[in-house]
């Protein structure tokens, strides 16, 4: 990936050793054992449907908004859920403006695996009028700035923004009982999206041919690192998704003990963004 190849140029070879050095102690540059996650941080907006997550150097917002448009021909009772990132060369100068590159595809594509394939937000909920209208959702993921582990802390800012967002309550009217009225938060309470559950994205670093084994990777050992491996899984310990990049293959132990390591800490992290979004729901007015 191109973030982490811009990344491993500015490392010099005395720094890149060193990395890998502390690694055969089991120990890391930032302090940490192999397998403690980062403090994560979330800020809640005022505006529905927007969240800023922080873990460790690393900040992404996720801001989620919705319009009607006419569903796909093979799902008219299904809504549409999407997900868009940008990276800015102010969150790091290996990011380039315009065209997203093989790094944010990659990291929109784990986040979208992670909800769609899970069926974590109920889409036919988003149905108004079979075959004619639905909600689409929208979750833009902006990435501020670069500390390592992108695509755990864009996982957690897309779920809570998912979390926070009311969309505009519809009914049915006209002559026909065929046009869609859409009533201000004035009129009618908005109403949250269904979400069965909360897939966390748990990133994992490999090192000196898959040897040694770190979660949570900052920005210095994505570009050391031989391989990663990303699972999605949630608090009940339900595998979403998993995607391996780089590096050898991994052997069927290896893997278990990361979907163990990875189970643990969602439940923690599933419950952080539900206490967020707790104390932010209590403090909204209509």
């Amino acid at each position: 990936m191109e973030g982490r190849l811009a990344n491993s140029w500015r490392l010099t070879v005395n720094d890149k050793n060193f990395i890998k050095t502390a690694l055969l102690s089991e120990i890391r540059i930032d302090g940490r054992k192999p397998f403690e996650y980062l403090l994560i941080i979330m800020v809640i907006y005022r505006e529905d449907g927007s969240s800023e997550v922080q873990l460790g150097q690393t900040r992404v917002m996720g801001m989620v908004t919705a319009q009607l448009v006419q569903p796909y021909r093979d799902r008219p009772k299904e809504g549409i859920l999407s997900i868009f990132t940008e990276f800015s060369p102010m969150a790091d100068p290996s990011f380039e403006p315009g065209r997203p590159g093989e790094l944010a595809v990659e990291l929109g594509r784990i986040v979208d695996r992670g909800l769609r394939e899970s069926r974590a937000v109920d889409t036919e909920s988003l149905c108004i009028l079979a075959g004619k209208f639905v909600w689409a959702i929208r979750i833009d993921l902006h990435i501020l700035d670069n500390g390592g582990n992108l695509v755990d802390a864009a996982n957690i800012a897309a779920l809570a923004a998912l979390l926070t967002f009311r969309r505009p309550e519809c009914s049915l009217g006209g002559e026909d009982g065929q046009e869609v009225i859409v009533h201000p938060p004035e009129i009618r309470e908005p109403l949250p999206l269904t979400v069965h559950h909360l897939p966390i994205a748990i990133s994992f670093g490999f090192f000196s041919n898959e040897s040694i084994l770190v979660i949570d990777p900052t920005h210095n050992e994505e570009a050391v690192m031989g391989g990663r491996m990303t699972t999605t899984v949630n608090a009940n310990g339900d595998i979403c998704a998993i995607q391996k990049s780089g590096g050898e293959g991994v052997p069927q132990r290896v893997i278990m003990q990361c979907l163990q390591l990875a189970t643990s800490k969602a439940a923690g992290i599933t419950k952080q963004i539900k206490d967020a979004v707790r104390l932010f729901s209590s403090k909204i007015v209509f």
